[in-house]
């Protein structure tokens, strides 16, 4: 019965980037940071933007505009993080916003259309058409695979 009600209801943390609205899924969700120190480091692909300490680990500092080939935020306008694991390591995705967490159920979930943006259907697993806006549901695996393989 709790397995029916999970599969039914999904929660996810909303954030923006370049104005689309995104969904990662609550249990991804490892922290979520105001503007942080990051330390370059050197030889790192482009989207790497350095690392940052989080409570004694390193984090590796993802800019999501940069990894997904989008023009940098506007000076001035300040940035967010939020730390997801993906296979076994911390990340944290610099974006520009975060926003509310949603509850949403699960048959309302539909696949990525093709009239998506290229560009965020490459790193989605499907949307969400909410009442004025469309969630597009962030795959972190996609958007975060091949990293190691450009940093070898």
């Amino acid at each position: 019965m709790e397995q029916e009600i999970n599969e039914k209801a999904k929660d996810y943390l909303t954030i923006k980037i370049a104005d689309q609205r995104f969904g990662i899924p609550v249990l991804q969700v490892q922290d979520v940071l105001r503007e942080q120190a990051v330390t370059k480091i050197p030889l790192a692909p482009p989207e790497v933007a350095g690392s940052l300490n989080l409570r004694g680990r390193i984090v590796t500092a993802i800019n999501v505009r940069k990894r997904l080939g989008l023009p940098p935020i506007e000076d001035g306008k300040s940035c967010m993080s939020v730390v997801v694991e993906h296979q076994n390591e911390l990340y944290s995705l610099i974006i520009d916003s975060v926003g509310d967490v949603l509850s949403l159920d699960g048959s309302q979930f539909e696949k990525s259309p093709n009239t998506l943006d290229p560009i965020w259907r490459d790193i989605s697993t499907g949307i969400f058409q909410l009442k004025n806006d469309l969630l597009i549901i962030v795959d972190v695996s996609k958007l975060l695979e091949n990293l190691h393989d450009k940093a070898a």
